[in-house]
């Protein structure tokens, strides 16, 4: 049984350490494409950014890989398989009570980790990022990777899932971790800037956060923010572009020999 416990947690940490390759992957090529010089010069915080998440990957998989033997062997949680348990409406139910759950223990976890302590200890190597890039959505600190990841594990012993929902839901919390750490908008204006994003978080809102640190903690909602008054509203990536633009200089001159290599540092603290 140990062993069998054992593999089933192996490979739920190479499935998410994959995911998050994958997914990361695909966002900074998309970055790529899209604005070439926006990640010049961060190849060694890329480099970090992935270590730390890769190491993430193996907190947030072993609790999973546990309980998903648990769930197929000893009926341990409350998802289900046959969708005619719950009646089909309850399906989207599901997935947004999930979502909203998630983003709750997000934002009051994640308030907690920039109280001074916690910030000193742990979340200062996710905001070590600056500017963050798509690779840096897992680059937690193994505590903080460890307060994200009890959130889903013990909702599944609470509110009744569909696995196929479940999938739902770690689709849209992958995409969206990395989507809100791109440096741009991948999502069209109406989802961000219009009503709709008045209550939902996208890159735009999460930028303002890792430009003034003390506020919009939330992950998916804007509820927690405005309730609580740490809502300041959508970020402006004109500063973060524009150093892009001067480290990307600075950059393509020390590589082709040109420039002062001092001057490229300068640039580079700057950003």
């Amino acid at each position: 049984m140990l062993l069998a416990v054992a593999l089933s947690a192996l490979a739920m940490t190479l499935i998410v350490g994959v995911r998050y390759l994958l997914t990361s992957g695909a966002f900074a090529f998309a970055t790529r494409l899209r604005h070439p010089r926006l990640y010049a010069g961060l190849e060694p915080q890329v480099r970090r950014e992935i270590a730390w998440s890769l190491a993430s990957a193996a907190i947030y998989g072993a609790p999973a890989g546990v309980i998903a033997w648990g769930w197929q062997n000893r009926g341990w949680t409350r998802i289900y398989a046959d969708v005619d348990v719950m009646p089909l409406w309850y399906l989207p139910l599901s997935v947004l009570a999930y979502l909203i759950a998630h983003d709750a223990w997000f934002y009051w976890t994640h308030r907690w980790m920039h109280r001074p302590a916690p910030f000193r200890l742990a979340h200062a190597v996710h905001h070590a990022s600056r500017p963050p890039t798509a690779w840096a959505a897992m680059a937690f600190h193994p505590i903080e990777a460890l307060s994200g990841a009890v959130a889903i594990p013990l909702l599944v012993f609470v509110i009744p899932i569909h696995v196929g929902a479940l999938g739902v839901v770690l689709g849209v919390m992958t995409v969206m971790g990395v989507t809100n750490h791109m440096g741009w908008e991948i999502f069209p204006r109406w989802m961000w800037s219009g009503r709709l994003g008045g209550w939902l978080i996208t890159a735009s809102h999460h930028q303002r956060h890792h430009a003034q640190y003390g506020c919009n903690y939330g992950l998916y909602f804007r509820f927690w923010d405005r309730l609580c008054g740490t809502d300041r509203g959508l970020g402006d990536f004109a500063r973060d572009h524009a150093h892009a633009a001067r480290r990307a200089q600075a950059h393509g001159d020390i590589r082709a020999g040109g420039g002062d290599p001092a001057d490229g540092g300068d640039a580079r603290r700057a950003a």
